[in-house]
């Protein structure tokens, strides 16, 4: 059970025509999740005994796609106005992952004009760069907003998944990669998405629990088993473990892994999964029993559990690599 109330939903009509009003960022309706509004990003599973809060770091999370609807006569881009789009953004990702980094995070997740899913899918389009990059502008002014009249010198963690993955490796390379920004960065957790080995001149893949200043990152697999997405991207292609937090090739055993959580927050489980870097690809095999995987369906691409698999595990790294920033402060 969830020690959190269920946030309300102001109505307001769904924007038909082509014309998408940009997000107005001092509006915490524009907010995914924000410390100023109760949200989704508060919930406490119940499984967890919450101790004080600790809100001396600020997480700024980019949400993965959720604009899934009507494939080939939707828009390219979502209206932000879409109160079923936004609820079903609050009910999965900011449910799910965001709320791993509430025990020592303020949460910053803002809502933009995401792209469609087929941008990722359909393989030759003229319109899908553009709809990526108004995804991405969105992001970029939010980011903007919230340095300017919110984090007033905290160190950040930059945190997302899949298509949210892809903005902020783009959002690192501007604002972090080399700037005196990097040094407030606690770590990002760039996940669902490829990371190439040079995306970042200066940030470099972390290999230890406790390293700060750095970035990880994991595609979830079924042990042994790949697709045509693990290579949608050339090159070297960096992962880390998050059991051992490492990107090495060992494969973790069950007495590590923290726990995971299943979807929507209701159970946990511990010393269930096991996990092991495949290099050659980035990608990451996991081991699950059937009964901890069967609730995200009958596939073998664990995109969706990325951060489920591994929930207690995300929760206590960042405590520890928080701690680690201020200690050398």
């Amino acid at each position: 059970m969830l020690r959190a109330a269920s946030p309300t939903f102001a109505s307001k009509p769904i924007i038909h025509n082509s014309f998408l009003r940009p997000p107005d960022y001092s509006n915490l309706a524009d907010w995914a999740a924000h410390p100023w509004k109760k949200d989704f990003s508060d919930s406490i599973p119940g499984f967890i005994t919450p101790g004080s809060v600790d809100s001396a770091a600020d997480v700024f999370f980019i949400h993965p796609t959720s604009y899934t609807k009507n494939f080939y006569l939707a828009p390219w881009n979502a209206s932000l106005d879409d109160e079923d789009l936004n609820a079903k953004t609050d009910l999965g990702s900011i449910l799910n992952q965001a709320t791993v980094f509430n025990s020592v995070c303020r949460v910053f997740a803002p809502r933009y004009r995401q792209a469609h899913l087929k941008t990722f899918i359909l393989k030759e389009n003229s319109k899908k760069d553009s709809a990526l990059n108004l995804a991405y502008s969105d992001v970029r002014v939010a980011f903007l907003y919230y340095m300017k009249h919110f984090n007033h010198g905290k160190p950040i963690i930059i945190a997302a998944h899949s298509q949210g993955t892809k903005h902020a490796i783009k959002l690192m390379q501007e604002f972090f990669d080399g700037t005196p920004l990097q040094q407030k960065l606690i770590c990002a957790y760039l996940v669902g998405w490829p990371v190439r080995e040079n995306d970042f001149n200066h940030i470099s893949v972390g290999d230890s629990a406790s390293q700060i200043n750095c970035y990880v990152t994991w595609r979830s697999y079924k042990l042994g088993y790949t697709d045509d997405f693990a290579g949608m991207i050339p090159g070297k292609i960096t992962c880390v473990n998050p059991i051992s937090w490492r990107n090495d090739t060992m494969l973790t055993t069950i007495a590590v892994h923290k726990g995971g959580v299943h979807k929507n927050l209701t159970e946990a489980y511990t010393g269930t999964v096991q996990a092991q870097v495949n290099q050659a690809q980035g990608i990451l095999w996991v081991y699950a029993p059937e009964a901890t995987v069967r609730r995200y369906g009958k596939i073998k691409n664990y995109h969706v559990g990325d951060y489920n698999l591994f929930y207690l595990d995300i929760r206590a790294n960042i405590e520890v690599r928080t701690s680690r920033w201020f200690s050398r402060q």
